[in-house]
């Protein structure tokens, strides 16, 4: 299961936001600074609007989503790469991540403490940016002085660990993050293997009041966010977690015209699930019977045989074909039998790569 990790200064809406995303309370949000200390898990279901009309075409009520397991991490300081406040429990958590979920304050309210005493994004960014580096660069360093030594052993694959690491090397010295650095296919395939934490993709969470909502660009701290998204090539969401755990309190049909009233077409939360899903190259193929309309998650081009392991290892060790219709037209068709009247089935072998909605049933024989 992908885990997606929710990081920040102390008390930026971190917790506020977990307990959004996983519709509860269970993640503590105080006014004080490591209000979290444990890391708070949640699994979270990946929003998908194809799965409750897919149930209802074949009359079933049970609906399995896919998932994204999110920890809402303890806060970070300035020397956490130096332990400083939480920070080796801090960096230890985020190493369990796939992928980071970066809150950043982007509200003014005097009631509310800031950890550095102002409001600045670009530096409470810049803050645990240098920190995370500052913790690659040990780690890289280590790995380079390992690979040093194997290369006079003559281990084949430490001058390309080496080549790497030289070229990620002066990024992490000068505080910045490691996934900023040109490198080839296959050179990023190398320094995956070197597990740092600038390395992960991130989603920056720029966490507004409910104004900013329906005037973004009038928020001097969220434009800040979006330029230095823009310049590193991440993700930038706009999100207000407050008025998100809130909604948690409405009924879902109550939630949408909520934040239509505010000027919001979509809800925050669901975007972020979303992006945090197919930030990884993640994508959903889907099954639907009578037992259950289910969504299951492979990483895209993954081949068809192998999405049947997905489900079970039987099915994969018995694949003969794969029965496939797009999610479009079988809900234009209104029936499976109608889809096959018109064609709209096809038959696919075990070379075939899975497309996002593809509906499966996998043929078999153990």
């Amino acid at each position: 299961m992908l885990r997606a990790g929710i990081v920040g200064l102390p008390n930026v809406g971190k917790s506020t936001l977990f307990n959004a995303l996983t519709a509860q309370t269970a993640a503590l949000a105080a006014n004080y600074p490591f209000a979290t200390i444990e890391p708070n898990v949640g699994v979270v279901p990946v929003p998908d609007e194809r799965l409750q009309p897919l149930a209802k075409l074949v009359k079933t009520t049970v609906i399995v989503p896919a998932t994204v397991e999110f920890l809402d991490i303890a806060g970070l300081v300035r020397g956490a790469s130096k332990g400083e406040g939480l920070g080796n429990q801090f960096l230890a958590n985020i190493r369990e991540t796939d992928t980071v979920v970066q809150v950043v304050r982007c509200f003014d309210d005097d009631s509310v403490i800031h950890v550095e005493g102002s409001v600045d994004p670009q530096r409470d960014i810049e803050t645990i940016q240098i920190e995370l580096a500052l913790a690659d660069l040990a780690t890289a360093e280590r790995r380079r002085e390992k690979a040093q030594k194997g290369l006079k052993g003559g281990d084949k694959t430490a001058r390309a660990e080496l080549e790497v690491l030289e070229k990620i090397l002066p990024s992490l010295e000068e505080g910045k993050s490691a996934r900023v650095v040109e490198l080839t296919t296959d050179e990023r395939v190398t320094a995956r293997n070197f597990f740092l934490l600038t390395m992960k993709p991130t989603i920056y969470a720029a966490n507004v009041d409910e104004a900013t909502l329906a005037a973004p660009d009038q928020n001097a701290h969220l434009q800040k966010v979006r330029a230095l998204a823009e310049a590193e090539g991440a993700e930038c969401l706009v999100i207000c977690a407050q008025l998100e755990a809130e909604l948690v309190a409405l009924p879902p049909e109550e939630r949408l015209d909520y934040l239509k009233s505010l000027g919001v077409s979509s809800s925050g939360v669901d975007r972020l699930i979303k992006s945090a899903y197919h930030l990884l190259g993640l994508m959903s193929f889907l099954t639907a019977g009578e037992k259950e309309a289910r969504a299951w998650t492979i990483p895209q081009g993954t081949r068809a045989q192998n999405a049947a392991g997905t489900i079970h290892s039987d099915i994969e060790r018995g694949f003969i074909r794969a029965e496939i219709v797009s999610y479009d037209d079988l809900i234009r068709a209104g029936s499976y039998a109608v889809a096959k009247e018109q064609g709209l089935t096809r038959l696919e072998g075990k070379d075939y790569i899975m497309e996002e909605g593809d509906i499966v049933n996998f043929r078999f024989n153990v």
